[in-house]
């Protein structure tokens, strides 16, 4: 296991710069401050309308190319150009620019137009084997973000005072539906599945919950089976903590070890606070009693 993070490769070279591709808020900064903290070198790959300016800020011009959603062809000559043999990609970009204001240059198209199912995994896949075409190993986005991750048991103290039936049944049902590439997170009340995860997201998933319902709901987030971590690591973070006690939901459920929770330490005071329980659960644990 490597010394920085079990994430990492075992011949990992710490001399060498890291090219980071950053999406939106806050995970990419995270990010960027734990691979720092840990010395290594690295540089800057962004998104025009959607990375932190602040996170832009923190990198010479000779560390950082920027580019727009879709430019495949731009981002593979700018980690020739930087010079790197390793990446890491941190942050989504704005689900609806999928569909509109898409920039695709010509080598996104032909890899698009080869891909039978065009899904997260099928097209970023797609998008590692082009890195690894000219040398480039996308690694493992929980790479130096240990300390973030999602532990088992109740994070924010006390007992999980939820239905451990309807807990399980959630768990299950999230399972289910991350097995069929439609999304990471359900809410579920009393084995009653009250919203599903879509294209649209977790945040508007849980607010559309909190319109059919106010009480005793739980929001469960999860990982696929085969989860690809070097481009889908489940997050969870302030955001969907304040949607959480919008929608008037009282309890989170993330799969433990799996999941990175954003600004941890904040996160877990903000939500005693409000009162909200979080529990990490592991994938084959018997809760149901």
């Amino acid at each position: 296991m490597n010394n920085l993070s079990q994430f990492l490769p075992d011949n990992f070279n710490t001399n060498k710069k890291i090219a980071l591709i950053a999406g939106r808020d806050n995970y990419p900064i995270l990010i960027a401050d734990r691979i720092k903290k840990a010395g290594v070198p690295l540089s800057l790959i962004s998104f025009k309308g959607e990375t932190e300016p602040s996170l832009i800020d923190q990198f010479e011009k000779k560390d950082h190319y920027s580019i727009k959603v879709g430019q495949l062809g731009k981002m593979l000559k700018s980690l020739a150009s930087l010079e790197v043999n390793t990446a890491i990609m941190a942050g989504q970009v704005t689900p609806s620019k999928l569909f509109r204001g898409l920039h695709p240059d010509l080598k996104a198209i032909r890899v698009l137009n080869s891909l039978k199912e065009k899904n997260a995994e099928s097209i970023f896949g797609a998008i590692g084997d082009e890195m690894q075409k000219i040398g480039v190993q996308l690694l493992d986005a929980r790479s130096f973000m240990e300390e973030d991750m999602a532990s088992h048991g109740v994070m924010t103290g006390g007992k999980f005072n939820e239905d451990l039936h309807s807990l399980s049944h959630g768990i299950r049902i999230a399972k289910e539906i991350a097995k069929l590439d439609i999304g990471q997170g359900v809410v579920v009340r009393k084995g009653t599945v009250i919203a599903v995860e879509g294209f649209e997201g977790t945040n508007e998933m849980i607010q559309r919950a909190g319109k059919l319902c106010d009480q005793k709901m739980i929001f469960v987030k999860t990982v696929k089976r085969n989860q690809d971590y070097r481009f889908d690591v489940p997050v969870f973070g302030m955001k969907t903590l304040e949607v959480l006690k919008e929608a008037g939901i009282k309890s989170a459920a993330l799969e433990a070890n799996r999941t990175i929770i954003l600004d941890k330490k904040t996160v877990l005071k903000t939500a005693k606070k409000y009162k909200i329980q979080i529990y990490g659960y592991l994938e084959n644990e018997s809760i149901a009693h």
